[in-house]
């Protein structure tokens, strides 16, 4: 794999012109041509009121991701092979404004006129190491996007409920259903990666993603494990109103395999011997009771099936001989 770097022309340079930054502002694309123009936008209007450094890394687009980003004036760096997200982050960490804040997007996302001040008030406050917006879907409906740690008896009863689960407390349930916990500032777990303010302390310590198990998804949910062990917190700003348009790593039946997959790997890896078989059983028991679709049936495949797992994407970057069975 090789990458190129394409200097920063008049958006980045307009923004950092007395060699300071507000935050650098990190997006990971990957056949984003659709969205990425919107996005763009609504960070050059941000820079009228803050000193942005703009970083972007496209993962081996076909369609004009990297003509886009680099007429923006964006530092784009372009790699052959697609990376997956954790790889893509892990590539832009060099490249980000010593001292500063980093807000990570998805480039799916459109932000408010004050998001981004928002999350960085959010972020500066004292043992926060990253903080989260609202995200909203694009009709305007608050996303579901705060979580709890994952854990066995979570997982069964999201397997059992899915969405149902929302009428029970609170705790049982890995997503935070309930609208009270949206409206006020808070302390979650984990959130839905799709806009993330992240300190540069917390950067330090936490260090790079896990891009050998998690090619894509659960990606973040390792993180934000990492962020509170390393002793900071999380921090949910709901006056940081973040649009998502969702999709934007495409959708098909590999995908939806792929994410079930992770999660049986992050908990491999945190917990391993019987909580992992445990977790293996809740998510084949999920995928299971869904396989009239054509997502879960692949899903079901892969959890069962070593020649299944291998072939879905990004499995060849794995650094780890781990089975995603427990």
């Amino acid at each position: 794999m090789t990458t190129g770097s394409r200097g920063a022309g008049a958006l980045a340079a307009s923004t950092c012109e007395d060699g300071t930054t507000d935050c650098t502002v990190v997006i990971v694309t990957h056949q984003s041509e659709r969205h990425l123009p919107r996005l763009l936008a609504d960070l050059r209007a941000a820079s009228a009121r803050l000193r942005l450094r703009i970083v972007l890394v496209d993962n081996a687009s076909t369609d004009g991701t990297a003509r886009a980003a680099a007429a923006s004036g964006a530092i784009t760096l372009l790699s052959e092979d697609n990376l997956g997200y954790a790889g893509g982050l892990n590539l832009a960490w060099p490249h980000v404004a010593p001292g500063a804040p980093v807000l990570v997007l998805n480039p799916d996302v459109t932000l408010t006129p004050d998001a981004v001040e928002h999350l960085l008030t959010a972020a500066a406050r004292p043992g926060v190491g990253v903080a989260v917006p609202m995200l909203r879907d694009e009709d305007g409906t608050t996303t579901r996007s705060l979580r709890r740690e994952p854990s066995v008896p979570r997982a069964l009863v999201d397997a059992l409920l899915g969405r149902h689960a929302r009428g029970l407390p609170g705790a049982l349930s890995e997503t935070v259903w309930h609208e009270a916990a949206y409206r006020s500032p808070g302390t979650p777990d984990w959130a839905c990666g799709a806009a993330l303010m992240i300190t540069q302390e917390c950067l330090r310590r936490v260090g790079p993603w896990d891009a050998g198990r998690f090619f894509l998804y659960s990606e973040e949910t390792d993180f934000f494990r990492g962020v509170r062990e390393s002793g900071l917190r999380v921090a949910y700003e709901p006056r940081a109103v973040v649009t998502h348009a969702g999709g934007g790593s495409g959708s098909s039946p590999a995908l939806v395999a792929l994410m079930a997959v992770n999660r049986v790997r992050y908990a491999r890896k945190h917990r391993g011997g019987v909580a992992a078989a445990a977790h293996w059983c809740a998510v084949v028991l999920h995928e299971a009771l869904r396989c009239r679709d054509a997502g879960h049936r692949a899903a079901l495949r892969a959890l069962l099936s070593r020649s299944a797992r291998r072939a879905l994407p990004g499995t060849h970057r794995s650094t780890t001989e781990e089975d995603a069975r427990g």
